[in-house]
């Protein structure tokens, strides 16, 4: 067999005709792009996606409407544990609901990425957002593209494909700027950002790769260039096939 046969028979799009698992697993920081290049890489894939970090703004995002106090540990995690989440796992769609309420515009709001952190960084609440992350892995037979913090080393260390999307901390300023269309000052997108993920790396360590995990470092590619260079890291991991 020749090298490009194998090439061929072990790529992602062959994994996929022939039914078998496969689950990328995307880790970044803020304004890494992950959330927008994980959708792309979802579509081009024909795999499911899942936004774990629209969880953890739903936690919030209910917590804030319903008054809980988020320095509550006990009522943060009680929440994680009681309230339903609806969202959709396809790349083509996006729709999240919280006890029947439509969130989706709530939970990108500044004021829940303000708030998001003391969520994220609730052991117990994390712990049982893991649990439906998981759930949701599994209920898609293994087929979907993650995307999180903590998703290559905690949500699906086994997955096929791991890697950490990672870029500048100017770039990633410059990508939330131009996302939130200029409604936020250069200190808001420091705290958004910056501050946010000093918070959260407090819990988890999304800034560095665990044995294993790629890196695609997106600084001075631009979208198309991300998504491939992505697509190729899967393919590169599938070919690579299971540790050993």
């Amino acid at each position: 067999m020749s090298n490009t046969e194998a090439t061929q028979e072990h790529s992602p799009e062959q994994t996929l005709r022939q039914g078998k698992p496969l689950v990328v697993a995307v880790d970044g920081p803020s304004g890494s792009g992950k959330s927008s290049v994980s959708k792309a890489v979802a579509k081009r894939l024909g795999l499911a996606f899942l936004d774990t970090g629209a969880m953890y703004r739903s936690v919030a995002w209910h917590c804030l409407n319903g008054r809980i106090n988020l320095e509550n540990a006990a009522a943060v995690e009680a929440a994680a544990r009681t309230i339903t989440m609806e969202q959709t796992m396809s790349p083509d769609v996006e729709l999240f609901r919280v006890n029947g309420i439509n969130v989706t515009d709530a939970i990108r709001e500044p004021k829940i990425s303000a708030a998001v952190s003391a969520v994220a960084t609730n052991l117990g609440a994390r712990a049982e957002l893991v649990r439906r992350q998981r759930a949701l892995i599994a209920e898609h037979h293994r087929r979907i593209v993650v995307e999180g913090r903590d998703i290559t080393t905690v949500v699906a260390p086994d997955a096929e494909a791991r890697l950490i999307l990672t870029a500048s901390e100017e770039a990633r300023l410059r990508r939330r700027g131009l996302q939130l269309g200029g409604t936020q000052s250069a200190e808001q997108l420091v705290e958004q950002v910056l501050a946010r993920d000093a918070k959260d790396s407090t819990v988890v360590d999304f800034h560095r790769a665990a044995d294993g995990v790629y890196t695609v470092d997106s600084s001075d590619l631009d979208f198309e260039q991300t998504v491939d260079a992505v697509i190729a890291v899967v393919r590169q991991a599938v070919n690579a096939g299971p540790a050993a």
